[in-house]
């Protein structure tokens, strides 16, 4: 008791620390001591909301819909997590928003790898517009204008990021960087300045003048020269004006229409060659977003059937075999790592222990000659487990199909236990019950002719 005692303070230490740090924006470091806090205490309802809440605030909406999920999961009745959960539902127009804006973003990231910055810095620009506090994607379009020298642009953006996340160690990182830039770009400036202008002393007074006024010590030769160049360049101007021709001006009239025209075309092919881009962009990632599509329907489906089979294990009187197969059709593999917790708590619990006595069942009924029973519970027990007591649950069903004249069936799941275990001695036992079956069969058949 002292110990768990000790373990609901620490959680609850830094549950507090964690909702300090939100409240002054510094979410990066609320979700630290947050998921501290769970670490020391999983079933901390507060700390699991207040989590959800910082990665809606950073835009990341899926990732607190899991959290709130996990949170009614603990505590269902009086638990602001259901609030949240509704008012989330509630919004669908929102929601889908929200989706499309995530979808945009992962295209981004697809451009960015194949060189087509400008491609994301538009979808990336619809994005911020449509989902604001998408934090990671204002990370990226600042990094995208840092990458075009657009560093006014980029200061706009960091500035939107550092207010949802004042901690964030991306976001400070763009930031010390774009400070370099612009100390880089100050001290080139005044160093050219400095180069421009002449100070001297006279005196006691400081004398600052433009470094050409220098050119004033060879004035009289600047002048000749100067004159020089005037009658030449005036001589020239004057022979340009004296042989105008229509022809000539109907030549140059052409030329800039041949420039206009030529400028269009090439403003085309640079709105071809971005079309073909996204095309690609397109069908490249067509298939990694149906793949994903398909991964996040698949973890809810399996979230929400855990729910279900979670919900049912805790009412007095229901079925365990029912709940056995309900667990079965949840996809451990598309769970986290709460999920999987979860899961195997209740298999541990109810599903292993009735596959034990449904195995021991078969195996008394067998050696009883009650075959029927024995397929019966051994159908149970595999269809739970394929690989129940590696492999021997599955040989055995084979063996009282065999018994029970079930011929078909037991070549069938003979055939299955070869599969699984090749070169081991089940695969070596049935195959020859297999053979065994295949001569009982033929003789059979050779009786009836």
């Amino acid at each position: 008791m002292e110990y768990t005692k000790k373990l609901i303070y620490q959680s609850n230490y830094w549950y507090n620390d964690g909702l300090a740090k939100a409240k002054i924006h510094d979410l990066s470091g609320a979700t630290v001591s947050l998921r501290k806090s769970l670490q020391y205490n999983r079933e901390n309802v507060a700390a699991r909301n207040l989590l959800g809440l910082v990665c809606y605030a950073k835009g990341e909406i899926a990732e607190a819909l899991v959290e709130w999920i996990i949170s009614k999961n603990f505590k269902n009745h009086e638990n602001i997590a259901n609030y949240y959960i509704k008012k989330v539902q509630e919004s669908a127009g929102e929601l889908d928003t929200i989706n499309n804006a995530i979808k945009k973003y992962n295209q981004c990231l697809s451009y960015c790898l194949q060189d087509g910055e400008d491609l994301a810095l538009i979808q990336l620009k619809k994005v911020v517009a449509a989902h604001p506090t998408f934090l990671k994607a204002l990370q990226l379009l600042a990094l995208l204008y840092l990458q075009t020298e657009q560093y006014a642009k980029a200061r706009q953006v960091l500035k939107r990021a550092h207010r949802i996340d004042t901690t964030n160690e991306v976001t400070l990182r763009y930031l010390h960087e774009l400070s370099k830039i612009s100390s880089k770009k100050a001290v080139k400036k005044e160093q050219e300045e400095k180069d421009q202008t002449v100070t001297y002393n006279l005196g006691n007074e400081t004398i600052i003048q433009p470094a050409a006024a220098g050119v004033k010590d060879n004035g009289a030769m600047s002048t000749i020269i100067n004159i020089f160049i005037g009658i030449v360049v005036g001589a020239a101007v004057v022979w340009f004006l004296i042989v105008p021709t229509t022809n000539q001006i109907k030549t140059n009239k052409l030329n800039k229409e041949i420039v206009k025209y030529s400028d269009q075309i090439s403003g085309k092919n640079a709105e071809i060659s971005a079309l073909k881009k996204e095309i690609e962009g397109y069908k490249d990632t067509t298939k990694k977003t149906e793949e994903a599509q398909a991964t996040a329907e698949a973890t809810k489906t399996s979230y929400e059937a855990l729910l279900s089979v979670y919900e049912h294990s805790k009412t007095s009187g229901y079925n365990k075999e029912s709940l056995a197969k309900e667990l079965k059709a949840v996809k451990k593999d598309s769970l986290g790592d709460t999920g999987v917790a979860v899961y195997d708590k209740i298999y541990d619990e109810y599903v292993s222990p009735l596959c034990a006595k449904k195995y021991r069942l078969a195996i008394r009924n067998y050696e009883v000659k009650n075959y029927t029973t024995a397929v019966t519970a051994l159908e149970f027990v595999t269809s739970i487990d394929e690989k129940y007591e590696d492999g021997k649950a599955l040989l055995n069903l084979a063996k009282a199909y065999e018994k029970a004249g079930k011929t078909e069936q037991a070549k069938t799941t003979y055939k299955r236990v070869a599969e699984l275990y090749p070169d081991s001695e089940l695969a070596s036992q049935a195959q020859q019950a297999l053979t065994g079956t295949a001569t009982s069969g033929e003789s059979s058949t050779d009786t009836e002719e």
